[in-house]
């Protein structure tokens, strides 16, 4: 990954503003790119863009493969001709939140309206046809696992024994009677797929690349788990022998116990990581480059005995010595950044230099008093991303209002040689953000607006009121983005 030195913003669609109760991929996403664009920025970081539930964890997907119709432009598809006009109604919702499940039902329903208005018409063009055959590795998969989804009403494990365990005869037989539900899910990541590229093309024209995410883990009810559960640890009846998680850290006392089921790296290896290298190769299509999210986990991997409590209770399994040598043979351009987050051990960190991607530095873990902390400013690297905060933690006027102790702020006051206040830290970390000697700067969209906690998009350890958070109209306006363009002027990352 080489992008020189330079500087983007992290904001994940659904925290966008539009007129139907979710940020999609319509006005205000060529909005925010024309914004960044003027503010000579050439990144746009976004999170995960795979399927999710009314949960909205980008991190948790149906599908590791799928594209999100939750991100879908009522504008756009009127645009495009797939859609007669646009929706009389949107979901009842407050502008600065998203509400997952009033908009999953409404996208559901452009979707349906989308479907009756165009689909004979789309389905006998050149594009639905090769789009279709470029993605029938997991497209046909995820299709009919989305089908049987909604005819059984229930987890795939808990699915008739011979759907569960993908019997051909019988699988054959739902795909005859769901034809017509199969058809709706590729039209819809069809119409994705549309829209997504139209606007990273968009971006890419104007200077602007896009930073994408590869979730460590998907969910144990997924296309994935159900289309390849020999990749998985699980028990003969489909559920996990063991779980992911981390051990305690900063973001939590007892660790994090995701509830994802574990990866079988050996079975994998056997397979020379086909499927792993495709979902990357899928991301690649999505983004220019790819954040791989929870990069110690291709170290070793934190398993938890499926059924325990917390993810105090658990072992580090080592993936085999084969898999990054397998990676830089399929990617040899290495257009990665490592998520070299949490607890970090000799062995992964000289696993990331090995590969020579770059890490990540985050100015609001670097104030603990520690002179080799290397998060601290003064030890950054080129070969680095820093950001302020990330989606993990809370905003930076919420960390030094609510988070950070006495200690935290001396330290800083004393690296800045000045006072620093609540009027004042987001200027001062954007500052130092910039000034580091990190190739790539990356900031929080809510840091640029100088928000507070409320703003804050995930707390690790806790399920409810997470991924909410949306820009208002209003915060889509240059006067938001001079002093984001004066330090980048200022530190030669224009």
């Amino acid at each position: 990954m080489n992008l020189g030195r330079s500087s983007g913003v992290l904001l994940h669609p659904t925290s966008l503003p539009s007129s139907w109760g979710v940020g999609d991929l319509g006005p205000s996403a060529y909005r925010f790119v024309d914004l960044i664009s003027s503010a000579k920025q050439r990144v746009w970081q976004v999170l995960p863009l795979t399927p999710v539930g009314e949960h909205g964890s980008p991190y948790s997907p149906h599908s590791l493969f799928a594209g999100n119709p939750l991100l879908l432009s009522p504008e756009r598809l009127v645009q495009e001709g797939y859609l007669h006009e646009l929706p009389s109604a949107a979901p009842r919702a407050e502008p600065a939140l998203v509400d997952y499940s009033a908009s999953l039902k409404f996208k559901q329903g452009v979707v349906e309206g989308a479907f009756k208005f165009s689909f004979d018409r789309t389905k006998g063009e050149t594009g639905f046809k090769e789009f279709c055959d470029d993605n029938a590795s997991w497209l046909d998969d995820y299709a009919l696992y989305s089908a049987l989804t909604g005819e059984y009403g229930r987890p795939w494990a808990d699915w008739p024994e011979g759907i569960r365990r993908g019997e051909k005869g019988v699988l054959e037989q739902e795909r005859s009677k769901l034809a017509d539900s199969l058809q709706k899910t590729r039209f819809s990541q069809f119409l994705f797929q549309e829209e997504w590229s139209a606007l990273k093309g968009y971006a890419g024209q104007r200077g602007i690349r896009i930073l994408g995410d590869v979730p460590f883990y998907v969910l144990h009810d997924s296309s994935d788990v159900w289309a390849h559960p020999v990749l998985f640890k699980v028990g003969s009846d489909g559920r996990p022998l063991f779980v992911g998680g981390v051990p305690p850290d900063y973001f939590s006392k007892t660790g994090q116990l995701w509830g994802n089921p574990v990866y079988d790296w050996n079975r994998m290896e056997e397979t020379g990581y086909l499927w792993w290298k495709e979902r990357a190769a899928r991301g690649l299509v999505l983004a220019d480059y790819l954040r791989l999210d929870h990069f110690r986990g291709y170290v070793a991997y934190w398993e938890v005995p499926a059924g325990s409590a917390t993810a105090q209770v658990g072992r580090w399994v080592p993936l085999p010595a084969t898999f990054f040598g397998s990676v830089r043979s399929a990617f040899p351009t290495l257009p990665f950044v490592a998520e070299d987050l949490g607890v970090i051990t000799e062995d992964v960190i000289r696993a990331r230099e090995d590969l020579g991607i770059p890490g990540m530095r985050v100015l609001q873990f670097a104030f603990d008093g520690h002179s080799d902390n290397p998060h601290l400013p003064a030890n950054h690297d080129r070969n680095s991303l820093v950001c302020t905060g990330t989606h993990d933690t809370n905003t930076t006027l919420g960390w030094f209002e609510e988070e950070a102790s006495p200690k935290n702020k001396r330290v800083l006051e004393t690296y800045l040689g000045r006072p620093v206040t609540q009027n004042s830290v987001c200027t001062d970390f954007l500052e130092m953000a910039m000034e580091s000697a990190a190739d790539l700067c990356v900031v929080p969209m809510q840091d640029v607006l100088g928000l507070g906690g409320a703003a804050r998009m995930n707390n690790p350890g806790t399920s409810v009121g997470n991924w909410r958070w949306r820009a208002l109209p209003e915060d889509l306006s240059e006067d938001h983005f001079e002093k984001l363009e004066g330090f980048t002027s200022s530190f030669g990352r224009a």
